[in-house]
């Protein structure tokens, strides 16, 4: 079974420097049929403008990873971690007890566009740790490319949690199939581009629960960038 959740439906703000679509309530967005989905508690479509951004600011016991889709984004932690974020790279944080960031557009000219999503961890108060790795186009190109597991597995990022998600690049002809194990849940978010999963026509921005299905086939893509979430077969995250 397919959910359809449309990019127009989506929480919005804009706050001048930073304008946000929110998939899930997220701050002052509040909707209560939005909670989340197993242990997806968000994703944030952001855009910053040039020379602006998150100043630093605690999170805890949570799992959260940037993907960036346009521009460079330059992050800054307590645990000493200094790095600048472009597209292909994959950066993942783990709060665990405690830590504090800060997220800022690395171009003084150019606006960034990125994706931050948290995910549940199946732990608390476990030892804080940062991760970044990049996958090139070619590894994602009318394919799925393993990202982030709980195992680390394939040069993916090791998450706290029974997640998988995948990246995945198509366009024209190119079509790719993720097989689901039975009881699981998945969810398919389109970052940019359009293209058609098990026949159903997905735009950017939209987002599709997906319970009760053996197989995912994303087919007939323009352009597209999707990522691919494979989860534990639950309705809504729950803090450990």
């Amino acid at each position: 079974m397919l959910t359809l959740r449309k990019a127009s439906d989506r929480g919005a703000a804009n706050h001048g420097w930073l304008k946000s679509f929110h998939t899930f309530s997220f701050a002052n967005y509040r909707n209560p049929r939005e909670q989340g989905f197993s242990d997806l508690l968000v994703i944030n479509d952001d855009r910053v403008a040039a020379g602006k951004g998150f100043g630093q600011h605690p999170h805890r016991d949570m799992e959260i990873f940037s993907y960036v889709l346009e521009g460079a984004l330059e992050h800054k932690d307590t645990l000493g971690t200094g790095s600048v974020i472009r597209p292909g790279d994959v950066q993942l944080m783990s709060a665990g007890s405690g830590v504090a960031h800060s997220e800022y557009n690395h171009s003084a000219t150019q606006p960034v566009h990125f994706l931050q999503i948290w995910i549940v961890p199946n732990v608390s108060g476990a030892k804080p740790r940062y991760q970044q790795e990049h996958f090139s186009p070619r590894q994602k190109r009318g394919r799925l490319q393993l990202i982030i597991s709980p195992e680390g597995a394939d040069g993916s990022l090791q998450v706290r949690q029974d997640a998988r998600v995948y990246a995945g690049l198509i366009d024209g002809q190119e079509s790719a199939t993720l097989t689901l194990d039975a009881n699981r849940y998945a969810y398919v978010h389109v970052a940019r581009g359009s293209v058609d999963l098990n026949g159903l026509l997905l735009q950017e921005g939209d987002g599709v629960r997906v319970r009760e299905e053996q197989a995912l086939t994303l087919s007939n893509g323009v352009d597209a960038e999707v990522l691919v979430f494979d989860l534990r077969a639950q309705e809504l995250p729950e803090m450990p």
